[in-house]
């Protein structure tokens, strides 16, 4: 039985979304009593100085209605850098403030605003680097850095017409990676090695045509050339070293399942944490380089991004499951028990275990997903959710909004669909050139493992999603309009090729990837996969939710779908919101807001649904 819309200020679901998380943590290499800490502690998504040795939390960003960006700890401790934009729209100039709070520095004052999709620094701290897009395509950036922190103008090391990112410096500064595209245009990557010094390109690594490589991390000590990469060649990402200057490659047999990701190389340099993903279940592993030798981790279920101390005195953990919201804990390196909270500045209150399900799509693919049970008996009202990316996959983590539908007599799905990550290259892959298609696929054999197994009413399954998950919601309610009772989108595309022309230049390029081209070179991709083809099929009442400073999903696609609706008589409702894509998501108070508004609307078309059954 569907509930109503628990709207008091102290409802259990709100709690669980205003519990403080922390998102991000890291520690200076070369000051290890110093860290920073993304937390939504004071409400909003900002970024805390974290003096470890007394763990004290101090507020450095103030950014109204969150901060989007990521910060980077410069490596002696004393710098924090983050892109500062206008009013979350990703797009401005990177800037520095200090570790004891400061006015905003801008480190590249020259130049005009710009979008970016990396920063990163050297170990030592001589370098750093980013890489800015524009229409013609992305610029890698070095900057050097002395000593007491003083910084050279930028200069470019590289420039590229297709996506790429970088650069990835060693240790010592004198050699930086960047990964680009050139070779495809797609999302697939090869490794080009440049001497800083010079800026002189010295070695590229390239596993053929379909295969795609990663930099994981280099070598954290001084001297060492070699780093730690994935490639996908056998199908499934694959851990590797190679080293740039002598052009040594060893392959790593590892010998475990799933797919591989080297999150933290310890400062001795003699280990490295491994986490693999296997149908949605996350494993922890040690590596031991001078044996070639591997132990597993008892770890806890649950989400984790590891760290290695930089005094190598313990390993780190950002964990949480979805009964536990994130938190930063001390794991036994030999066993994988937790051993100790180090943050956690707020608990939410326990929700439900969420359940691995698999059922087939119509190509003959299992599709995993996680299913949320309510109190009571079946079939349920039902909410089925597809992630944002598509390049993601939704772990066993904390979600409030899955607990809040379960809360209020709702069953909760939500699908890793054709196009999400470690499952494989020629999964991920399926989707590309021919955007919606596998997945709205997807969606419907969900719709029916639900029916045909009892657990929902068929006529009372709603889609939802944001990002991406958005764009598949108004995709679906088009495609396979017979299905759903509703759908709630947020932050959404709903038309490619005007997506196209207003989004930011780094997500123009990764659109240009997915979809083959520019809507001129590909007018019917970009057509058949565009919600507003299908508009006059939608049946179901849609709400959007959408940010009126958008520059990942601009405004302008959705404003023309909503126009276009209305035309036809269908039933749409638009609610905007004032900043940019990280929205409710940076914001406690705005993401309570927008998931009470889902379920305010989902709740009245189940009440309607009965009168008109009793009537």
């Amino acid at each position: 039985m569907v509930h109503p819309v628990d709207t008091s200020p102290d409802a259990i679901w709100k709690k669980r979304y205003r519990a403080p998380s922390i998102f991000s943590a890291v520690i200076a290499p070369l000051a290890a009593e110093r860290g920073l800490v993304w937390t939504n502690l004071s409400g909003t998504l900002q970024f805390h100085a974290w003096d470890i040795p007394s763990g004290t939390l101090t507020q450095l960003t103030h950014t109204a209605g969150g901060q989007n960006s990521f910060l980077e700890l410069s490596p002696d401790g004393h710098w924090a850098y983050y892109l500062k934009d206008e009013h979350g729209n990703e797009i401005g100039h990177y800037v520095r403030i200090s570790y004891e709070g400061s006015d905003p520095e801008d480190i590249t004052p020259g130049m005009p605003p710009y979008s970016s999709n990396n920063f990163s620094f050297s170990r030592s701290g001589n370098r750093l680097g980013f890489t800015t897009a524009n229409p013609q395509g992305f610029t890698v950036y070095a900057v050097d850095v002395t000593p007491d922190g003083g910084l050279s103008k930028p200069y470019s090391l590289y420039e590229m017409k297709s996506i790429g990112f970088g650069p990835f410096f060693s240790a010592d500064g004198k050699l930086a990676i960047i990964m680009s595209s050139e070779h495809s245009g797609k999302a697939e990557f090869s490794l080009l090695a440049f001497n800083v010094e010079t800026r002189e390109r010295i070695n590229e690594l390239w596993d053929g045509d379909s295969t795609s490589l990663v930099l994981q991390k280099f070598s954290p000590l001084l001297g060492d050339a070699r780093l730690l990469a994935t490639t996908n060649r056998s199908g499934i990402e694959r851990l590797l070293i190679w080293n740039p200057l002598t052009n040594e490659r060893s392959d790593l047999d590892l010998g475990i399942p799933g797919a591989q990701e080297a999150q933290d190389w310890s400062p001795d340099g003699e280990r490295v944490v491994v986490v693999t993903v296997d149908q949605a279940v996350e494993s922890v592993y040690i590596y031991h380089l001078a044996n070639a030798k591997t132990h597993r981790l008892n770890n806890p279920p649950g989400d984790f991004r590891l760290l290695f101390t930089p005094d190598n005195r313990c390993l780190l953990a950002l964990w949480g499951d979805a009964s536990h919201n994130s938190r930063l804990v001390e794991i036994d390196e030999q066993s994988g028990a937790i051993l100790c909270t180090v943050l956690a500045p707020g608990n939410a209150p326990a929700g439900k275990p969420m359940t691995s399900v698999r059922f087939m799509s119509t190509d003959g693919q299992k599709i995993q997903g996680w299913l949320c049970l309510p109190e009571g008996e079946g079939p349920f009202p039902a909410i089925l959710e597809t992630h944002g990316g598509p390049t993601a996959v939704v772990t066993y983590s904390f979600s409030p909004n899955a607990q809040a539908w379960v809360e209020h007599g709702f069953a909760f799905l939500t699908i890793n669909y054709h196009g999400s990550v470690t499952f494989g290259r020629q999964f991920e892959q399926s989707i590309w050139h021919d955007l919606g298609h596998w997945e709205v696929e997807d969606m419907a054999a969900a719709y029916n493992f639900l029916v045909e197994e009892s657990i929902v009413r068929p006529d009372a399954v709603f889609i939802t999603g944001w990002s991406y998950g958005g764009y598949l919601t108004l995709l679906g309610l088009g495609k396979r309009p017979d299905l759903w009772a509703g759908g709630m989108a947020g932050i959404a595309i709903a038309d490619w090729s005007i997506q196209w022309e207003d989004t930011a230049d780094t997500l123009r390029a990764y659109q240009e990837a997915l979809l083959g081209g520019t809507p001129a070179d590909q007018p019917e991709r970009y057509q058949k996969s565009s919600p507003i083809t299908y508009a006059s099929a939608v049946n179901a009442p849609v709400l959007v939710i959408q940010g009126r400073n958008d520059t990942r999903t601009p405004a302008r696609p959705v404003e023309m779908y909503e126009q276009k609706m209305k035309e036809l008589g269908k039933d749409i409702t638009v609610h905007w919101f004032e900043t940019g894509h990280m929205g409710g998501f940076a914001d406690t108070e705005l993401g309570i807001a927008h998931q009470e508004m889902f379920m305010r609307f989902a709740v009245e078309i189940m009440r309607n649904k009965e009168v008109s059954r009793n009537s």
